[in-house]
């Protein structure tokens, strides 16, 4: 069962809840017993020890024309 992110809208508190899929989009109840707490969108990322790539220049046609093979 996933873990969703929620602010409470009374109070501004942000805590977690597990529930199914189907019930993520529902209003939960802050640990205070505030109703109506939203959900938050999550953020997830992450972080290599291994520096990255020099990105390749952009096209300003987007790189995917006839102008621009390969």
């Amino acid at each position: 069962m996933p873990t969703y992110e929620y602010r409470c809208t009374t109070c501004g508190e942000v805590f977690e809840r597990r529930r199914p899929m189907a019930e993520s989009a529902e209003p939960a109840t802050c640990p205070a017993g505030h109703p109506g707490a939203r959900r938050l969108l999550s953020v997830f990322a992450t972080v290599s020890g291994e520096p990255s790539a020099p990105a390749a220049p952009a096209a300003p046609c987007g790189a995917a024309c006839a102008c621009h093979p390969g």
